[in-house]
């Protein structure tokens, strides 16, 4: 049966009370402020909608207030004092004659002050102790030049000069000192030459150890040591090729080379491990050529007890 047009009205109006009924419920619900039968207004509880109570908490750096003696404490708590110099309050004779214990912080002390406050005139009180410093140092520097050419003895000018003729003729000494000493040694020593038939490193070894026996004349010991493991484990051989130096009357020995070298470094350290096996000199004075002595390249010098 169709439905008149009041009754229409009616059942209209009927839905239009239900949502707003239901929207204001949600409203309350949400501000906590819910109409209660049989309270005033003024009694429900009021509460502040969901998203403005949000990102509060330890989570996101909300430090809850402090009571008490912690508060009281972190109110009476102050940043450490910083030493801020001024050139008011030092004399010229007095900062060129401090200690260099006392100086050196003095210095970085203004070098702070100035970064933290860059004005003009902590620049320039930082760049007058920087000054007095360099001049320091140039002084000790111009004493220093003095004192060498006064006392000879502590310069190494002589042993080690820097000028070209000067160091052709170093190198002259230490050669004709290395050649004496294997020449006159190979009656006392001998070597070991440890290789493998299949290793390139150990043929290009050979052929600079067979240079040094036709220089020399020393006797060479050949060992292979895929045919001999045993006597290359008794001087745990771990690679090749290997340059082992013997003491004919002794059984000292001593390693020369593990791998490829040159024939003037192989000399060199077969003329090293001579004297260090003979005693004529200590494994401190392993690098010590004879003609150095008792200069400023013996470093036993300072170890006899005498008085200066």
């Amino acid at each position: 049966m169709p439905i008149r047009c009041s009754e229409s009205l009616l059942f209209i109006v009927f839905i239009i009370l239900s949502i707003s009924s239901r929207a204001v419920a949600d409203v309350a619900a949400e501000t906590g402020r819910e109409n209660v039968p049989g309270k005033e207004q003024s009694e429900a509880t009021p509460r502040k909608p969901f998203y403005e109570d949000q990102k509060k908490g330890w989570w996101w750096y909300e430090v809850e207030p402090q009571k008490g003696e912690e508060a009281q404490a972190d109110q009476n708590t102050t940043a450490p004092k910083r030493f801020m110099p001024s050139l008011k309050d030092y004399a010229k004779d007095e900062l060129w004659n401090m200690h260099p214990d006392d100086f050196e912080p003095l210095l970085h002390a203004f070098l702070k002050k100035a970064v933290q406050y860059p004005t003009l005139e902590n620049v320039r009180e930082y760049l007058v102790v920087k000054d007095i410093a360099r001049a320091k140092a140039n002084v000790f520097a111009n004493v220093s030049a003095v004192a060498l050419q006064k006392y000879p003895e502590l310069s190494l000018e002589r042993e080690f000069p820097t000028s070209v003729p000067g160091n052709a003729a170093k190198i002259k000494i230490q050669a004709s000192e290395t050649a004496t000493k294997i020449r006159q040694s190979r009656e006392d020593f001998a070597l070991i030459f440890f290789y493998a038939k299949t290793c390139e490193f150990c043929k290009a070894q050979e052929s600079i150890l067979q240079f040094f026996v036709d220089k020399y004349g020393w006797e060479v010991k050949y060992v292979e040591i895929n045919e001999h493991p045993d006597y290359a484990a008794r001087f745990d051989v771990q690679t090749v090729p290997y340059l082992m130096l013997i003491h004919r009357n002794s059984s000292d020995y001593f390693p020369v080379s593990f791998g490829v070298i040159a024939r003037d470094e192989m000399e060199n350290r077969i003329y090293q491990g001579i004297r260090l096996l003979s005693g004529e000199i200590t494994p401190e004075e392993y690098s010590l050529y004879e003609y150095q002595r008792d200069s400023g390249f013996d470093p036993s010098r300072y170890g006899k007890h005498e008085s200066f």
